[in-house]
């Protein structure tokens, strides 16, 4: 029995400590937008964030997550109020099947977490491990950006609106 940090909650697993995390995520928790692709590493579907940093669910076990906090696409935003990446990727409509999106955004909001000014390099690089075949790439690029302008204005809005002295 281990705990696991997902999306700020503390859950008990009972799983063998080499089995990956997005068989914990998606068949113990019931977070689906994580997404078996090649279960090799090789293709980006299963990205999630841990600790800040992108990383391929479908070949991290838990033993390497005690103590570390795990983010999923579900841990960003909801539906009706989407995190800045999610609510970029759908006016951009940067998705066609969606089978790759959930990967592509989780390694975005990594990459602008710590860098918020990326350069298109910068985020093209950065994508490079994700495996697209809709040829939304050039949507996929402005969401990004559109992200990090979102980013950018809600975190000058708590100063603006008065509430920060």
């Amino acid at each position: 029995m281990m705990t696991l940090k997902v999306n700020g909650h503390d859950h008990q697993i009972d799983a063998d400590q080499d089995t990956p995390l997005l068989y914990v995520l998606r068949d113990d928790l019931k977070l689906n937008a994580a997404k078996f692709g090649c279960g090799l590493g090789q293709c980006g579907a299963c990205t999630v964030i841990v600790d800040g940093k992108a990383v391929l669910s479908c070949v991290t076990p838990l033993v390497l997550l005690e103590g570390k906090q795990v983010t999923t696409l579900e841990g960003l935003g909801t539906l009706s109020e989407p995190a800045p990446i999610q609510r970029a990727f759908m006016e951009e409509q940067a998705a066609q099947c969606g089978y790759c999106i959930a990967g592509m955004m989780m390694r975005s909001q990594a990459l602008l977490q710590r860098n918020p000014k990326a350069s298109d390099e910068q985020v093209r690089a950065e994508l490079a491990p994700h495996l697209c075949r809709c040829g939304t790439h050039m949507r996929i690029l402005r969401a990004v950006r559109r992200a990090a302008r979102l980013m950018d204005t809600a975190e000058l809005s708590p100063m603006d609106n008065g509430s920060a002295q």
